[in-house]
């Protein structure tokens, strides 16, 4: 992603925010911009430990209410597996994740053809289709390059 589009979302994100009655703090905005700018798929431990030493008044619980906040605007979507720690995605677009079993690393693709699904479950069951999740599992290159 370019800077442009960072600075883009970044600032759209702040609008959005400002339309919903949010105020903007210097924490509040570290956390997004964070988001907007990293593809990793971060816990909200690791937001905390990326952005505490520049932000001496920020807590592990500052980190997990913005976080809240910015799911119930729309701007992260929050992933679950299992029992591990929620992670957190800015992109909240349709798309699917590939995650290495190896070291837990979350990478998107996209494959448009998938939401037909969605439509045809809807036709054959005669329920409301709203959405679906579709998650693959592997080992990236780091980690099959250990094995080597």
């Amino acid at each position: 992603m370019t800077i442009i589009d960072c600075d883009t979302m970044f600032n759209e994100s702040i609008e959005k925010l400002k339309e919903t009655g949010v105020r903007i703090t210097p924490q509040r905005k570290a956390v997004l911009e964070y988001l907007i700018e990293t593809e990793t798929h971060p816990t909200a431990d690791e937001i905390f430990k990326a952005l505490s030493h520049n932000h001496k008044n920020m807590s592990v619980a500052t980190v997990y209410n913005n976080l809240k906040l910015f799911k119930e605007v729309g701007l992260v979507t929050e992933l679950t597996y299992g029992d591990a720690s929620s992670r957190f995605d800015f992109k909240t677009s349709p798309h699917y994740h590939v995650i290495c079993k190896d070291c837990g690393k979350i990478m998107d693709f996209q494959y448009p053809a998938l939401e037909e699904v969605e439509e045809l479950a809807s036709l054959l069951t005669g329920m409301e289709v709203d959405g679906h999740r579709l998650e693959l599992y592997g080992r990236c290159r780091t980690c099959n390059k250990k094995e080597d």
